[in-house]
């Protein structure tokens, strides 16, 4: 059974929502900072994020101590369509956030399975997160790249699962041509101190219900974030 402590917290405007939702994430940054010298952040791309994204940049914070990394990516080079690095430097490490360390996860690799290997030794190099993490949904039931029956899936939500891994989804109106990512594994995503979970229009919010009535994660792989979380912030709105 999915976990009943999980609610759906609603906005009356994405504007709202990204005002709020920008306020507790400083806050959780902020108080990060004040136990240790750094804190991470992990953003997501997609259109979701942007406006929330946006707000963030422009809010006072010590970004020289905070390090912004990916939820996920593509695996393209910044620069080409699609791009999740490109997405986070254009929307959030701007403005009064340009001061912040940045990390993506694609790297000139011979292969993806390289490219995780790579970007999970850089992320733990980071030793300091990720203290949020900010993530989507898709109308798949997907979350940062954990794509219905995808290759590597299993490896992605295992417990023992590395940092960064490979995945391989099957291709579909949701992923494009761009089948090949790399994303955070559910082990590392659960650790974080705060996961927020955004979500915009009425087909989402149609999927977070869906998601919430079995416990199939290869199905609906957002459930197994579901299970270990149920303390995430599910954010819709309209």
């Amino acid at each position: 059974m999915m976990p009943t402590e999980l609610d759906l917290i609603t906005f009356p405007s994405r504007e709202a929502a990204a005002d709020r939702l920008a306020d507790v994430i400083l806050a959780h940054l902020q108080a990060g900072l004040r136990v240790k010298e750094r804190v991470n952040l992990a953003v997501s791309g997609g259109a979701t994020p942007k406006l929330l994204h946006e707000r963030l940049s422009e809010r006072d914070c010590p970004w020289a101590n905070v390090d912004i990394t990916l939820a996920d990516e593509r695996w393209v080079p910044p620069g080409e369509t699609g791009s999740n690095e490109t997405f986070a430097q254009e929307t959030l490490v701007k403005g009064k956030a340009a001061d912040a360390h940045f990390a993506g996860l694609w790297s000139d690799a011979r292969s993806l399975e390289e490219g995780a290997e790579l970007a999970s030794k850089s992320y733990d190099a980071l030793g300091n997160g990720p203290d949020v993490v900010l993530l989507g949904m898709g109308p798949d039931g997907h979350t940062a790249s954990w794509f219905p029956y995808a290759e590597g899936l299993d490896k992605a939500l295992a417990p023992s699962a590395p940092a960064v891994v490979a995945v391989r989804a099957k291709r579909s109106a949701v992923t494009g041509e761009l089948t090949e990512r790399l994303t955070l594994s559910l082990a590392r995503v659960a650790s974080a101190k705060l996961i927020i979970l955004l979500m915009h229009g009425d087909e989402k919010r149609e999927t977070f219900a869906a998601a919430k009535a079995n416990d199939s994660t290869e199905e609906m792989p957002v459930r197994a974030l579901f299970r270990e979380r149920p303390d995430l912030w599910a954010a819709w709105a309209p």
